[in-house]
């Protein structure tokens, strides 16, 4: 299955990736590989959220020509013990918010397969 964030002003795809190879779903959120992510218009900030289990994470805001949105995403730099799996991933929303859309879409089986 295919995870795309996009962009809710302009459509223009944020981050991309298979579940499983470039994007984990966990805990309802899309954790995505840093180079399935479009950096481009996002900026990493000094606010945080400390989370009881995971640790610190710092917010990630979107700063586009078309529109600004804060707390789109979010990345663990050093996540507690048992999360390791999400260091340095970029993390997301899997619904859609005031400034991305989220989308998972299910590729159509073959036939014969």
């Amino acid at each position: 299955m295919a995870l795309i964030i996009q962009e809710r002003a302009t459509g223009a795809i944020i981050a991309c990736g298979e579940e499983d190879e470039t994007a984990i779903p966990f805990e309802g959120n899309w954790y995505f590989a840093p180079e399935a992510v479009d950096m481009k218009h996002l900026r990493v900030t000094q606010r945080i959220y400390t989370c009881p289990y995971k640790g610190v994470c710092y917010w990630i805001d979107l700063d586009s020509p078309a529109g600004r949105a804060q707390n789109i995403a979010w990345v663990y730099n050093n996540p507690k013990p048992g999360y390791e799996f999400i260091k340095d991933k970029i993390g997301f929303y899997a619904r859609n918010t005031s400034g991305t859309i989220a989308e998972a879409i299910t590729q159509p089986a073959l036939v014969g397969e």
